[in-house]
């Protein structure tokens, strides 16, 4: 540095240090001398030396420099960061840098600096994707720092290029969605900040070189504003999102212009807002779709998974060769050479599929071509030209094969164009087995990839257009073989099955059919040939071939999880009975996983201690070496191990899912009354004394070491029989006066037991018999001491009956009265044997003793318990709790470390509007049949109510009514932690926090704390001791119901500890627009603030400035407890508005500055958390470490328990399926098949590593609709790894009514639509191998593909059956062969009912007999079969395809907001109308309408059996879809609210409201919004919507010809002459209309009159047909199943064609003639329904298959759903 830059001594008044008390997050920062326990680590001071250390660096010439400052502030007064900003990055910084040091092992030899290696291992991963950016472009990297030197300069520097970036990050607001556009900002700042490090000189001025950009929020204003305003642009000109994708840019589209080096010389630096880049997409010049165009088309699937269609196309055709040969097998058939030499044929076939990829690319991606790519552009011209010439060459060579060579024998002329075909045909193969070659040898593949070299991007040119993701995805070798494997296996079933079950037997009838003359019934417009006939028989086959691998996948993969889970251990522990066997190795299971293991530092990780570990598991897990004997001699992993159990059964009584009774069973007393064992919870020690008293009167004469022998056989009857002694000895003696003489002959007695005990004589001196009455008797003194009131006389009666029985019966030997003086067994004193024995001597405790008499009825449980206690906890959900969490020990995980050593992490909840606690109003108000949501609850949780009764009433309620006073909070809090509230969740979240601190507890405290800390809390837990303890706290520290009585052992750092480790941030976006509107959902935000201090809410604030100018921050606020008030800590100005994508994910988005750890856990509003899971999050974390494959996890995914199963059957269908799909299905997903993406919210992101690659979701409006799976898409393709993690649950709800579940299915559905399109998944289906292609097809939008395919397969099928019977070709094929209907329909029946059944059930049958056990799965499978469930998943598959194929062709796809409410509410007919109508109802009635008609003309329905046979199915899915929104809508068949519905559904109809009228209010906005697709759609979408639309022109086609008045003739003439009618109709509709406008009101008998006339005139015209045609009466009516398809099919062409003809007079008339069609299809739906509610019995039937789940808990559902309340 030259002299004359020296910084001088400071001029000028310094500017004031920030205040003391300024408000912060988690660390006070700013004041190291502050009072707060995370500073005491050094780790933190030294973090945040590093960070003041700014030494000689040239202070920033226009702002006063402070001592105070450090290099954050001086990097944000040279580039102008906001100042709140600074502060955020610092704590963030400082607390990343001294957790990272606190991890390090072994610990640095100086404490007190911070460690180069953590900085630089921090910088490394920080910034990877730029430094990866920078080689992908060309660039030189700007971070001038040399791996190899160390000096102290450098790591100033280090941390210069670290906080720069993370200042860029932390105020890009929406920019951070697009992670290589901040790459480029942070490249140029990071130059700008070299320059000024290196004092470099600005040659224009002389000066040293300034930032090109610098002062107040320069950053914000020059730099992040300009793309924002771009960004908005853009967003505004998609209208919505309505526009079509190709006609704006969303996020992707802007950041892969960052992927080119034309960024550098368009964008220049400073940003130069001049350049085309900012010019908007409606404008010319503007920079059009980059990267990707996503084009709205059924298309994409095969543009994205080409691979597959090829190889499914190629396989049937060569199966169809081999077949038509008509051999056993094909072996058989391939020996034929013709047959060989016809399978050449597809080459002809893949180069023409070559030809149709090429094609659409062009066509699609077409928009991408501009002057500055157009490589982009010769590049497609040159592959469509290329494989147009490839089928040429092959159809030539094809041809000349055959050229005259018609005999039977083969020419060598022929052999030769053989030969040379096979030549051509290698060369065009040659790149596939390059590929194959590279996947046999992943890591050559992957080096390709992902070396930069010019080289392999000329080789590669031509397969794929460079792409900076979708690099390197190649899994390592055994993976690869795994998932090979697995698909191998799958592919060669399906091939199997399709080659001899389906491709074979349809050769026999299709030749027959081809040859067969028929007799068409109608006109033949192609004449002569059956070809037509056969395509249709085979269309449904072919369906099925494409669809069934998603069969054989959903087979395959529950097999493979189910192995999968076994060998994780999964479900050994299924209920009480399994878990008291294992209970007692379960305390070293805590020891060995929970807590942390002293290890030596560098026997981690090795060989040795992994096989260690490995024994040490199995010995535990078979319980191998006894390890529960040492609980008996290591007193302190016993006390550890009680501390953590009764901690878990505290919080499951203040959870009230178990009694105080319970409590007292379930938990594990602390040592006290000298007891020598472990005094294991009661539940275990049932039934155990009375066991071995009834062995000792069995084995009378046995030696003592036998008898004991046999109890000692069984550990929990060793500890019963010691303890009950001991007890029994302490208990005794402790009620008589110290110092009376009846004290010391019962200890003189206890001596002379204990002494014939240790000399093994004791059955030689006792006798047995005596046993069972000592028994009796004791069991008398207990019962007495239990009671209330307890009666002196009686306790002394019984010790007097003990006496006896002990002196005269128990001794063998008799001794006479003298003997027993002698032996101090009888009183000294002859005259005290006068009066009575202990009457003076009883001396009972004080009854506030709580802790001698809580030992007492423990006493009473070990003597008197029979039963074996199965059934305790009661509750359902406390048994499946502690039966997972006491699995999950056995399991194998990461070891925990320290809570000081362990990865920080932190949970981000994204929260709208939800509930947050239940308002007393929503509790009490009653719905229309008069239940409120709390009468509700009370019955569907009826223990747990009763238990929090029980807890009130302990904690000082006196009266029951006080519940709605003095206890409304409470009670508030107990309604909304049963629902889907954010206090359930924040809860839940919380345990989090209460975990850690006690993990931290237990990691530093002594022997002597611990040992102390299990004694107090024993004595101090019941009986409102913990209450009249609370109060005496002070006054701050007892509003927090979070600290638990483990608070009071806690020394204080263990609070500071867990700061560090733990925030959880709630991003309430509109908190502060609710603050303003004193909203009471605020209020009860601010109180879970109150209530928990790790919480923080993040908001966004609207601050208006000016007339109407406002500015946006985004605000982070936390509630202090000393100040007792809400404090806002950070406050980030934002360029605009939020939301500009999806909302969601930009709300994530803003909050997630505010996180702090290595990982962030995301979570949903409706998720929830268990305190003993909790405790596991440690070792969750440790999973970071451990590569699975060839990488570490970017993403744990974690298992979810869906908690909403039990409301009703609907919500326990879809939990069950949903349930199999988190656990069963990502597992596979997982391991073996390596693509799980990110579904479930529950998932740990490892953090730094996302945001620095665009965040945890992606958020462009419409195409990221399902926002959280394109964070696993972005995942896979930017090179990380997704495990999945079964050890750990969250809780998760789901919807629970048919119309919230519908909306969700929709929503997916919609989603899956979306991703059709996208560009991730097109890269994913190119990029990933193919064996992982198919597994991500066939578990993301395959699998909604293929749903929609099992609905075609139902159409095609009807379809064809209808125009083989209507066009008179069933009938000569009836005459020739019946066999092959026969065959055709048994081929169809049997998928579709595989379809239906295997689809949904297997996996679910497996995942359950794998956790539950095999019966009982099955027993559940059948209980769901007799609740219908097969009619729910049947409907569900209607609402997916509906809403997938809608996306696809014409978008539309919205988020919709379930309800997250209860369900017992009746839902009108209309609004199940409005819903269902054009998804079920009318595609039902279409498929309803082939079926009748088919069952009137064919001649195969005669046979009553073959109708039944062939369209059972059929049937089954048009009654599922009429009748599923009745069956599970509540008093669904109530005859009075049928009617009343039917009232209401009409006055729907005619309603003639305001134009405004909502969709609920009136038909017409409703028909207008179903229509609102239209609006969207594109041409294509709009012509394909047409020709759909044709097909209800065939009915009238079909039926006009089997009328009588036809008279069997087949021209084409009365097909054209039937259309007459059809106008006449309409020309009726229209004269009756225009006579009632214009004479119903005045004139009324003109109006009669015209009606009288048109009446007569129609019987005239039908008496008129009856004499002169050959018209039958019957004509009527089947005219009728012809004409009103064709008028429906009339209408739908016109709402398509609604631009051109709204303005005609036309119009109304389409709307009046719809509005006839929706009362007709009303009444249809309405008909069986009115029919079923008429009929009795059916009501209480339906409300048994709809609450069956809550009948077995004894619900009165009747009386819910009637409303009868009972009269309490």
């Amino acid at each position: 540095m030259s002299l004359r830059y020296r910084p001088g001594t400071q001029s000028g008044p310094p500017r004031a240090p920030p205040p003391e008390d300024e408000p912060y997050n988690i660390i006070p920062v700013h004041n190291l001398l502050a009072d707060h326990p995370s500073l005491r680590f050094p780790e933190v001071r030294a973090a945040t030396a590093a960070l003041r250390a700014v030494g000689d660096l040239r202070k920033p010439p226009y702002a006063q420099w402070q001592p105070s400052m450090d290099l954050l502030d001086w990097l944000a007064l040279f580039f102008g960061f906001q100042h709140a900003s600074v502060r955020n990055q610092r704590e963030h910084l400082v607390l990343h840098l001294a957790n990272a040091q606190m991890r390090l092992t072994p610990p640095p030899d100086n404490i007190d600096t911070l460690d180069a290696s953590v900085l630089r291992r921090f910088r490394r991963k920080l910034l990877k994707n730029y430094n990866g950016w920078c080689s992908y472009l060309g660039k030189k990297s700007n971070i001038w720092i040399s791996d190899s030197s160390r000096s102290s300069s450098d790591q100033r520097r280090e941390l210069l290029y670290v906080g720069l970036y993370l200042l860029i990050w932390g105020e890009s607001a929406n920019l951070r969605f697009m992670p290589e556009c901040i790459c480029y900002i942070f490249h140029h700042m990071a130059m700008e900040l070299n320059k000024i490090l290196e004092d470099y000189i600005d040659e224009n001025t002389g000066q040293p070189v300034m930032p090109s950009l610098s002062g107040e929020n320069a950053f914000l204003n020059c730099v992040v504003k300009p793309i924002y305003e771009t960004v908005k642009a853009e967003v505004e000109s998609s209208k919505n999102g309505t526009a079509p994708h190709t006609a704006w840019r969303n996020y992707d589209d802007l950041n892969e212009y960052f992927w080119s080096k034309r960024c550098f010389q368009k964008l220049k630096w400073p940003i130069d807002v001049g350049s085309n880049f900012f010019v908007t997409s409606n404008k010319s010049k503007h920079i059009g779709k980059t990267g990707f165009v996503e084009q709205r088309s059924f298309w994409n699937l095969y543009r994205s998974f080409d691979r597959l269609w090829v190889m499914l196309f190629l396989f049937l055709q060569a199966a169809i060769i081999v077949a038509w040969e008509e051999r056993t097998y094909p072996w058989q058939a391939l020996s034929i050479r013709n047959c060989r030499v016809k399978i050449l044929t597809l080459f002809i076939t893949w180069s023409a599929m070559r030809f149709l990829q090429a094609l659409l690319d062009a066509g699609m991606q077409y928009s991408r071509v501009s002057r500055e790519t157009l490589g982009l552009g010769i590049r497609m011209v040159l592959k469509v030209v290329v494989s147009a010439a490839w089928i040429v060459i092959f159809a030539v060579c094809y041809a000349r094969i055959w050229q005259n060579n018609h005999g039977r024998r083969w020419t060598a002329e022929a052999d030769r164009r053989v030969r040379l075909f096979l030549q051509i045909a290698f060369v065009y193969v040659l790149p596939e087995l390059l590929a194959l070659a590279l996947f046999v040898i992943p890591w050559i593949r992957n080096f390709i990839e992902q070396r930069n070299w010019k080289i392999f991007d000329m080789l590669f040119w031509w397969f794929q257009s460079k792409s900076f993701v979708g690099r390197g995805l190649r899994e390592g070798l055994i993976d690869n073989v795994k998932y090979t494997l697995f698909w191998a296996l799958v592919l060669a079933t399906k091939f199997a099955f399709s080659y001899f079950l389906q491709i074979k037997p349809m050769v026999k009838p299709s030749k027959l059919m081809l040859n067969l003359s028929i007799e068409y019934e109608w006109h033949q417009f192609f004449g002569g040939s059956n070809r037509f006939a056969v395509g249709l028989l085979w269309l449904p086959v072919v369906l099925i071939y494409l669809m069934d691998i998603q069969i054989w996948y959903s087979i395959y993969s529950s097999f493979v999880g189910a192995g999968v889970g076994l060998f994780q251990h999964l479900g050994e522990i299924r209920n009480i009975q399994q878990l008291k066997l294992r209970f007692q190795f379960f305390a070293s299971a805590i020891q060995f996983n929970l807590m942390p293991e002293e290890q030596l530092l560098n026997a981690r990780g090795t060989f040795r201690s992994k096989f260690n570990d490995a024994v040490h598991r199995l010995k535990l897990r078979y319980g191998l070496g006894r390890p529960f004997r040492k609980l008996e001699s290591n007193q302190v992993e016993a006390h550890k191990f009680a501390l953590i159990w009764n901690e878990i059964i505290t919080i499951f009584r203040e959870e009230d899912i178990i009694s105080d009774r319970e409590v007292e069973l379930l938990e594990l007393s602390p040592n006290s009354w000298n007891v020598r064992v472990i005094r294991w919870p009661c539940f275990l020690l049932c039934n155990e004394l009375l066991l071995a008293l009834s062995q000792a009167k069995e084995l009378v004469d046995a030696p003592d070491k036998w008898l004991w022998y046999k109890i000692c056989k069984n550990e929990y009857r060793r500890c019963a029989v010691i303890e009950a002694y001991d007890s029994i000895k302490h208990m005794m003696l402790a009620i008589l006066n110290v110092q009376s003489e009846e004290h010391s002959i019962l200890t003189v007695l206890f001596q002379e037991i204990d002494h014939s005990v240790e000399i093994e004589k004791f059955t030689k001196s006792f006798k047995m018999t005596a046993l069972p009455q000592l028994h009796v008797k004791l069991i008398k003194l207990v019962d007495i001491l239990t009671k209330p009131k307890k009666d002196v006389n009686q306790v002394v009666n019984t010790l007097q009956a003990l006496y006896e029985i002990a002196v005269r019966d128990f001794f063998k030997d008799k001794r006479n009265i003298e003997q027993l003086r002698e032996d101090g067994l009888a009183p000294r004193n002859p005259a005290a044997m006068a009066g009575l024995l202990f009457e003076n001597a009883v001396k009972l405790p004080d009854p506030s003793d709580e802790k001698f008499y809580r030992q007492v009825r423990r006493l009473h449980t070990i003597l008197t318990s029979r039963d074996s206690m199965q059934n305790i906890p009661v509750n359902l959900e406390a048994r499946r709790r502690i039966a997972f969490f006491s699995n999950s020990l056995f399991m194998n995980m990461p070891h925990a470390p320290q809570v000081e050593k362990m990865m920080a992490f932190s949970v981000l909840t994204p929260y709208y509007n939800e509930e947050v606690l239940y308002s007393r109003e929503q509790l009490r108000t009653e719905n229309e049949d008069g239940i409120s949501i709390l009468y509700y609850l009370q019955t569907i949780y009826d223990d747990e109510w009763k238990n929090f009764m029980e807890r009130m009433r302990r904690e000082g309620m006196v009266r029951d009514d006080e519940i709605w006073t003095t206890k409304m909070r409470d009670l508030r809090s107990w309604a909304s932690y049963r629902g889907q509230t954010l206090s359930r969740t924040v809860r839940g979240m919380m345990y989090y926090y209460r975990a850690l601190k006690m993990l931290a507890f237990l990691d530093s405290a002594s022997e002597m704390d611990i040992r102390e800390g299990a004694r107090e809390l024993g004595s101090m837990r019941r009986d409102g001791g913990l209450d009249s303890f609370n109060s005496e706290r002070s006054p701050s520290r007892s509003l927090s119901r979070a600290s638990s009585s483990m608070g009071l052992l806690f020394k204080g750092h263990e609070q500071g500890t867990c700061l560090m480790k733990y925030t959880y941030v709630v991003a309430c976006q509109i908190y502060g627009a609710q603050k303003a509107k004193k909203d009471p959902h605020a209020e009860e935000i601010l109180h879970l603030m109150k209530q928990h201090e790790a919480l923080r809410v993040a908001y966004v604030d609207e601050v208006s400035t000016g007339r109407d100018g406002k500015e946006y921050f985004s605000v982070l606020v936390k509630y202090d407890q000393q100040l007792e008030k809400e404090v806002e800590i950070y406050r980030v100005k934002l360029p605009g508005p939020l939301k500009l994508g999806e909302g969601k994910p930009e709300n994530q988005n803003h909050a997630l500055i505010f996180t702090r750890g290595d990982a962030v856990q995301t979570i949903d509003m409706n998720q929830d958390n268990y305190f003993e899971e909790a405790l596991k999050m440690r070792n969750l974390l440790e999973e970071y470490t451990r590569s699975y494959g060839i990488r570490k996890p970017t993403i744990l995914g974690v298992r979810e328990h869906i908690f909403t199963g039990s409301v009703s059957s609907l919500a326990w269908f879809m939990s069950a399926q949903e349930t199999s799909f988190v656990t069963l299905g990502q597992r596979v997903l997982a391991n073996p098949l390596k693509i799980r993406m990110h579904y479930g919210h529950p998932d740990v992101f490892d953090r730094f590593w996302f945001l620095t690659r665009g965040g945890i979701s992606k958020a462009s409006r419409v195409i990221n609709i399902s926002e959280d799976i394109f964070a696993g898409f972005n995942c896979t393709l930017r090179g990380g790894n997704v495990t999945h993690h079964e050890y750990i649950q969250v809780g998760k709800g789901r919807d629970v009514g048919l119309n919230q579940i519908s909306m969700f299915e929709a929503k997916v559905a919609s989603g899956n639509g979306e991703q059709v399109l996208s560009r991730d998944v097109y890269r994913l289906g190119h990029r990933l191998d193919f064996f992982r292609m198919l597994s991500f097809f066939y578990t993301t939008v395959g699998f909604f593909f293929n749903t929609m395919m099992v609905i075609l397969t139902v159409y095609a099928f009807l379809w064809g059956r209808l125009y083989l019977a209507l066009s008179g070709v069933e009938n000569s094929a009836l005459a020739s062969n019946s066999d092959n209907n026969r065959a055709l329909g048994a081929i169809l029946n049997q998928q579709l009912i595989i379809q239906l059944g295997l689809f949904t059930a297997l996996p679910m049958i497996v995942e359950n007999s794998l956790e539950h056990g095999f019966l009982q799965a099955i027993w559940d499978f059948l209980t769901m079969q007799l609740q219908l469930s097969s009619v729910f998943y049947t409907f569900s598959m209607g609402t997916r395809t509906h809403y997938f194929g809608r996306t696809v062709l014409h978008g539309g796809a919205k988020y919709r907001a379930t309800g997250r409410g209860f369900v017992v509410q009746h839902k009108s007919f209309a609004e199940n109308y409005r819903l269902y109508a054009r998804s079920h109802f009318i595609k039902a009635i279409e498929l309803g309408l082939i079926l009748t008609v088919y069952a009137s003309h064919s001649p195969v329905a005669k046979g009553t059996f073959v109708y039944i046979a062939l369209t059972i199915s059929s049937w089954f899915l048009v009654l599922s879809w009429l009748m599923a929104p009745f069956v599970f809508n509540p008093s669904g068949f109530d005859w009075l609210k049928t009617v009343y519905d039917f009232d209401e559904f009409m006055n729907w109809i005619w309603y003639h409201g305001s134009v405004f009228a909502k969709a609920e209010q009136s038909w017409e906005s409703w028909w207008y919004e179903e229509q609102d697709h239209l609006k969207t759609t594109g041409l294509w979408g709009k012509l394909l919507e047409i020709i759909l639309d044709l097909r209800f022109f065939f009915f009238q086609y079909g039926i006009v010809y089997q009328l009588g008045i036809a008279a069997h003739s087949t021209s084409i003439a009365v097909y054209l002459l039937s259309w007459i009618y059809i106008f006449v109709a309409f020309g009726i509709y229209l004269v009756i209309s225009y006579a009632r406008d214009k004479y119903a009101a005045k004139e009324h008998i003109y109006f009669r009159m015209v009606q009288f006339l048109v009446i007569i005139l129609g019987i005239l015209v039908i008496i008129a047909l009856f004499e002169f045609t050959a018209f039958r009466f019957v004509d009527i009516f089947t005219s009728l199943l012809a004409f009103i398809p064709t008028g429906w099919g009339l209408l739908s062409i016109a709402q398509v064609l609604r631009p051109f003809l709204q303005s005609t007079r036309l119009w109304n008339s389409v709307v009046s003639v719809a509005r006839l069609y929706d009362i007709l299809f009303g009444v249809i739906v309405m008909v069986p329904l009115a029919f079923l509610s008429w009929m009795p019995g059916f009501q209480s039937m339906q409300t048994r298959v709809l609450f069956n789940e809550a009948f077995s808990r004894g619900l009165r559902i009747f009386q819910i759903v009637t409303g009868k309340k009972s009269s309490d």
